[in-house]
């Protein structure tokens, strides 16, 4: 977590910075030629990573095949991309576009170095030094654009400092890892790498794209600034369902694997994840849908009030979402990329044209985001499902630390809820900072009392107990 928000202010430092070197055309010419070469981004590790993360019996042939086939699938992306420039600089008559896409190319070639490097660290719970590599690169590469930007290197500084980075990436994490092995590429498992590049490849391709055609239909049906609104709304739901979790992700699914090649109970690892899960999550949702209107205007302003009748409907998608959203991590950590692949075939359409029926049908902000409710409420039991084709489900265990957690968070809430029966749900103001902040350790406080007064599983973890005994009052 302290790296992926590490990120986040470099970021954002980064983008404070660039907008006042590079004029708004500059910054826009990149940013097409992201757009441009977007799928192909999205092909770029095929899978391979997560292969090598979780193959039970992982030798160096497989690593070798895997090396092979990013180079291979790299090498081809950067043929392809390089040779589209010049028609994109022709398509769109600037001829800035071309050199920024050719440069932003050469990034295909340098990530095969990368991805098996930091594959292999993560498969070793490597991540103290996962954060070392990963800050390194993200400094140097922050320094080299904004140092570009500043000589006067225009869109290029970006395309530039990516490249960096990446060249950074791969020789910190090749001398990050144990071994510090020069490996030759080989095909020799080409097949059993494939099959697992290939679906998890459709299943990325199928969520990206089902998630660009919401925003290009509500944007033709709604006009932009609803789909602005919709972003806001949902922005704030994925502070803890995107950002956080895609931290949360990064360790459980490498923690799930070895635990499958160490024959572990899975199950168990499994229920206590979630447990830990959605004894922060349920918190924060609650918190984020009775005070979405005070943290919208607090985060965004007056102009985007509109997004926080959106804000308790998404808060109430993440809280469903909480209860599953580590379960394709699980079942691909066993190594069942294939029903990862069906389950995103199934739901990112279904999730989609809900949305789109919504819009089309209501032409209403409120119905697209209950149409997105409701896709989560389906989607909760639609994985619990296809995790029993491989990982058994012991629902009655899961059910009783979920209680566990449910009785945490309404304690967290109680406080917060009483204070706004004093000045009302419905109200047409924000509360000041001073009572928002006020309301927080309420919250904060009922949190950390209710956890041991329920005994919450999570108050036996090692990190807990090691947390409370640096805490000055312990």
């Amino acid at each position: 977590m302290s790296e992926r928000y590490v990120l986040i202010a470099l970021s954002l430092g980064s983008n404070i910075l660039l907008a006042r070197l590079l004029t708004p055309e500059e910054i826009g010419i990149y940013s097409v030629g992201l757009a441009l070469i977007g799928i192909a981004q999205v092909l770029r590790d095929f899978g391979v990573g997560n292969f090598l993360i979780q193959e039970k019996n992982l030798t160096e042939a497989h690593i070798r095949t895997a090396f092979g086939i990013s180079l291979a699938i790299g090498g081809f992306l950067f043929l392809i991309v390089y040779s589209a420039a010049p028609f994109a600089a022709q398509f769109y008559n600037e001829v800035r576009l071309l050199q920024t896409m050719q440069i932003s190319a050469l990034n295909f070639l340098t990530l095969p170095f990368c991805t098996i490097s930091l594959a292999l660290l993560r498969r070793e719970m490597a991540f103290n030094r996962l954060v070392s590599v990963t800050l390194t690169a993200a400094s140097l590469t922050f320094v080299a654009t904004v140092g570009l930007a500043y000589a006067g290197f225009g869109p290029n500084s970006m395309a530039i400092g990516a490249v960096v980075g990446n060249i950074v990436t791969g020789l910190g994490a090749w001398l990050a890892s144990t071994s510090r092995t020069l490996r030759w590429p080989g095909f020799s498992e080409w097949r059993t790498v494939l099959k697992f590049g290939a679906q998890s490849s459709v299943a990325s391709v199928v969520t990206s794209v089902a998630m660009d055609i919401n925003d290009l239909v509500l944007g033709k049906i709604l006009g932009f600034a609803p789909v602005a609104m919709m972003s806001r709304a949902q922005g704030l739901m994925n502070l803890f369902h995107r950002d956080i979790m895609s931290a949360i992700r990064n360790v459980a699914y490498p923690s799930f694997a070895k635990a499958h090649r160490e024959d572990q109970n899975l199950e168990e690892r499994y229920i206590s994840s979630v447990t830990a899960v959605t004894v922060f999550a349920w918190p924060f949702y609650g918190f984020s849908a009775l005070f979405s209107l005070e943290i919208i205007r607090l985060m965004f302003g007056p102009q985007w009030d509109e997004a926080a009748r959106l804000v308790p409907v998404f808060c109430l998608a993440g809280a469903f979402a909480a209860t599953s959203n580590l379960i394709l991590n699980a079942v691909m950590a066993v190594g069942r990329n294939d029903l990862v692949m069906n389950a995103e075939l199934l739901f990112q359409p279904l999730r989609a044209a809900l949305i789109i029926v919504a819009a089309v049908v209501f032409e209403s902000l409120l119905a697209c985001a209950l149409a997105y409710l409701i896709a989560f409420v389906l989607h909760t039991p639609f994985l619990y499902a296809v995790k029993a084709r491989c990982i058994p489900n012991d629902s009655k265990k899961l059910l009783i630390h979920l209680w566990h957690s449910a009785k945490v968070a309404l304690a967290a809430l109680l406080l917060p809820v009483l204070l706004l029966t004093h000045f009302g749900f419905n109200r047409e103001q924000p509360l000041s900072l001073g009572w928002l902040l006020a309301a927080a350790l309420m919250c904060i406080a009922s949190w950390m009392g209710a956890l041991v007064f329920f005994k919450h599983p999570i108050t036996e973890d090692p990190m807990y107990k090691n947390v409370v005994r640096k805490l000055p009052f312990s």
